[in-house]
């Protein structure tokens, strides 16, 4: 065998032991990248009058999970809308159809951070990459960009505002917590929640444990019962919107 057909064939054998072992990229041979999907087609949440209502802003974190598809069934069946703070890494990259579900189910999308850190106690650089990573994600899912953020653990300081403000993202906080991280009993939830609840207040719930969609349907029925009306964030602050980098605990 020649000097050349030696070396051409020492090629092919390495090629095909890479290939074989996943050491060598493989050219595309599909027809194409699939297409980004497109923006969601979502309605405006159903009107309400917060100035003549009394309202209540009904807020679920760190979703999507496991729980969310059937969250998301009762409030269609309940007729409310409700906002909704994103987490980026265990949330919409697991849950991307869930996501654009409850964009087009007329859902406000906010955001929660990508990792959920205390945002208190990482760089300037980190806190704004934990942002800007959901920014984008939602973006690219629905074509919606956030407005509303949520600091986990609900831990702010003055450069996660600057950073916030910045990105066009107004801080939410909540005047009522069920604990539902901590307690899943249904029942427990709701009397937390029912207590604590007034109007222009906020509720932080989380669809992400098992015991707080089961409670969402009394909460609902509660609270309506009380005179008060469930809504999203916007709807609630409505006719004014929250500024960026502000916190906001309850309606200004």
């Amino acid at each position: 065998m020649s000097h050349r057909l030696k070396s051409t064939a020492i090629a092919i054998i390495a090629i095909t032991l890479l290939s074989a072992c996943g050491g060598a990229e493989q050219p595309d041979t599909s027809a194409g990248k699939a297409a980004a999907p497109s923006p969601v087609a979502a309605p405006p949440p159903r009107p309400v009058d917060c100035r003549r209502a009394s309202c209540v802003a009904l807020t679920f974190d760190a979703g999507p999970g496991p729980y969310t598809a059937r969250l998301l069934d009762i409030l269609k069946a309940k007729r409310v809308n409700a906002t909704f703070f994103l987490l980026g890494k265990k949330g919409v990259a697991r849950y991307p159809q869930l996501v654009r579900r409850e964009a087009s189910e007329g859902h406000e999308l906010a955001n929660h951070s990508w990792s959920h850190p205390r945002l208190t106690e990482v760089s300037d650089k980190e806190i704004r990459r934990q942002l800007s990573l959901v920014q984008g994600q939602i973006k690219d899912l629905t074509g919606r960009t956030p407005t509303l953020m949520r600091p986990p653990q609900g831990r702010t300081d003055q450069r996660v505002a600057k950073v916030s403000r910045e990105l066009g993202l107004a801080q939410v906080l909540w005047t009522v917590t069920a604990k539902d991280y901590r307690d899943h009993d249904p029942k427990l939830i709701q009397r937390r929640v029912l207590a604590g609840a007034a109007r222009d207040g906020i509720i932080l719930l989380h669809d992400i444990y098992p015991g707080t969609v089961p409670a969402v349907p009394a909460i609902i029925d509660g609270l309506r019962k009380r005179g008060l009306t469930p809504v999203t964030v916007s709807q609630l602050f409505a006719p004014d919107k929250a500024q960026p980098g502000r916190a906001y605990w309850n309606a200004p």
